[in-house]
């Protein structure tokens, strides 16, 4: 099945108890705190679908994003998803999504989301060890997430977890530990999110001080790109690596990791790496073909080129000539010995 058609709504840090250090919902989408109206929510949908889309055939998911809408009072959460329902009956979406804390529910709260139409929900969980919760002002221990997790399966729920790179108190060691533990729980997609300084966050007044020193670009893409290792043995897709860029984010940025393709960083390492070791079992005797998928040629080059060079200066390079195959699987790279070997394997892939 083809990824979905995502209509973002965002309830601008709606629903959530507490002020953790590193939130300021408005720097970080824009949005402002008020209420987003029925008239609105209905507007975007149908705008939205009417727009051409790539791949017409992906599943149309409606998606609550930026709050906690477990934490929105019943009725509000009762008057938000009844404007998609029409959608859901007529077949134009095919599930909600939402996300929310992982000490805001209950197998009540869960059925209630199940019989209105959410199929996935995804748990900010941030961290799963409980210094780390702590110095962020998270308000609940790392035992909420698993509790969460089970919750939302008895409800016949997905689940998604957010997991944040960086945080007040968090080391190598814990954040490797803490995605070993969400690994555990076997969640259906994971996303990744670097810890940013964001204007008007209680987290941007530790910067000031000195109190907190947030990672840097390099550091945060290789302990992205550990963890996504994990996440990939035990076969669970990380869908996303990084903020969604907008003017209103980096306008408020004040300092942390962030880049505009932060995901793609993250890939261009993991690739280099897979490459690299391919190249250095070669014989350095004999000419090589490498075949990487068409699709995957921007992150084999890397920024600017970077990872060529990188190869280049290893001495990896000579005698190699690299073939980009729209037939060869993405993230698969392969070396072919030998000119002839290359024609009849590209002629096998073909």
């Amino acid at each position: 099945m083809p990824s979905p058609f995502v209509i973002p709504l965002f309830l601008s840090h709606q629903g959530c108890p507490h002020q953790c250090l590193f939130c300021n919902q408005r720097g970080i989408t824009g949005s402002g705190g008020d209420e987003v109206t029925p008239l609105q929510v209905e507007e975007t949908i149908r705008r939205q679908l009417a727009w051409p889309r790539r791949r017409p055939e992906a599943p149309v998911q409606v998606a609550f994003y930026g709050g906690s809408f477990t934490g929105l009072p019943r009725a509000r959460q009762a008057e938000l998803l009844a404007v998609v329902q029409p959608f859901l009956a007529s077949g134009q979406v095919r599930e909600i999504r939402i996300s929310t804390r992982p000490d805001y529910l209950n197998p009540e709260a869960a059925l209630f989301l199940k019989n209105n139409g959410v199929r996935l929900v995804e748990l900010g969980a941030q961290s799963l060890a409980d210094q780390v919760l702590v110095a962020s002002g998270r308000g609940h221990s790392a035992a909420k997430v698993p509790e969460a997790v089970a919750v939302l399966r008895g409800a016949g729920l997905r689940v998604g977890l957010q997991l944040m790179l960086g945080l007040p108190g968090e080391t190598t060691r814990l954040a490797v530990q803490s995605a070993s533990a969400a690994a555990a729980l076997a969640p259906d997609l994971v996303r990744l999110y670097p810890c940013l300084v964001v204007a008007g966050s209680p987290l941007a007044t530790l910067h000031r001080s000195g109190a907190y020193r947030p990672l840097g670009l390099a550091r945060a893409v290789a302990l992205a790109a550990r963890l996504w290792r994990i996440f990939a043995a035990a076969r669970i897709p990380v869908v996303r690596m990084g903020l969604q860029p907008s003017p209103s984010l980096e306008q408020n940025l004040v300092a942390g990791p962030y880049h505009p393709a932060f995901g793609e960083l993250v890939l261009s390492r993991l690739f280099f790496n897979r490459v690299r070791k391919l190249l250095a079992g070669r014989d350095p005797d004999r000419l090589h073909t490498l075949v990487v998928a068409e699709a995957d040629a921007s992150i084999h080059r890397g920024q600017g080129k970077v990872s060529i060079r990188r190869l280049a200066n290893l001495g990896l390079l000579a005698g190699v000539e690299t073939v980009y195959s729209p037939a060869q699987p993405r993230q698969q790279p392969c070396l072919l010995a030998g000119r002839q070997d290359r024609l009849d394997k590209l002629s096998h892939l073909g």
